[in-house]
């Protein structure tokens, strides 16, 4: 069994981001931390969001080396723009 511990800061950070983030990724991504510091197992948390437990395993990952930084999505990803001079 794997979960993060957090602490008092810490659960009140992602509270608020969890209630007043207007990213979904983010608000995901806080839910399922404060999910896992009241111990819920990875399995539980991956049926919650509908994500493979790699994914969990992942996101605790980038929390335990990035802390808040690590809920929202790195830039760079996605489609990438295909018309030229629009890039700018």
């Amino acid at each position: 069994m794997r979960y993060v511990t957090l602490k008092t800061e810490e659960v009140e950070a992602l509270e608020k981001l969890h209630k007043n983030s207007t990213n979904s990724t983010v608000r995901k991504r806080s839910q399922c931390l404060l999910l896992s510091h009241q111990k819920r197992t990875i399995t539980d948390l991956s049926a919650i969001f509908g994500v493979n437990r790699r994914t969990i395993e992942r996101w605790f990952d980038s929390w335990a080396k990035r802390g808040i930084d690590s809920l929202a999505i790195q830039p760079g990803r996605g489609v990438k723009t295909r018309l030229k001079g629009l890039e700018k």
